[in-house]
């Protein structure tokens, strides 16, 4: 059975865009090959780390979620720990129930600022 995960990347030595893509492509590559699906993939950007992990102190992050077989996720981060580009890595798996809960305050919070922009155009209509 799938289920959705949420991969998130820490890439040290890619520091050029080109690189960088060519090594997240991999990474993309590696889940199909396990029969994945990709859903999303988000470049974070270049951050800080808290405090300084073998000698390095910053890294790119790229998050990727994805749908798996919960068997073939032990050999997905065993091919990870193979990669030499990779620096770091953390695979969550997604809550549905805990996804349709922010997706649900999303939605009500776009409506309040609806209102709230309305009520600011009549407002200043009156006037």
């Amino acid at each position: 059975m799938a289920r959705k995960y949420d991969g998130l990347y820490i890439f040290v030595g890619a520091a050029k865009d080109e690189m960088l893509d060519k090594t997240v492509e991999k990474m993309r590559n590696e889940i199909t090959r396990l029969s994945g699906a990709i859903l999303n993939t988000e470049v974070l950007g270049k951050r800080s780390f808290a405090r300084t992990m073998q000698k390095r102190d910053h890294g790119t992050y790229v998050r990727i979620r994805f749908e798996l077989d919960a068997a073939n996720l032990a050999t997905l981060r065993e091919r990870y720990h193979l990669m030499e580009d990779l620096f770091r890595v953390q695979i969550l798996m997604v809550d549905e129930r805990r996804e349709a809960v922010i997706a649900e305050q999303a939605a009500k919070r776009k409506l309040r600022e609806a209102a709230v922009a309305a009520r600011a155009e009549v407002v200043s209509a009156e006037a």
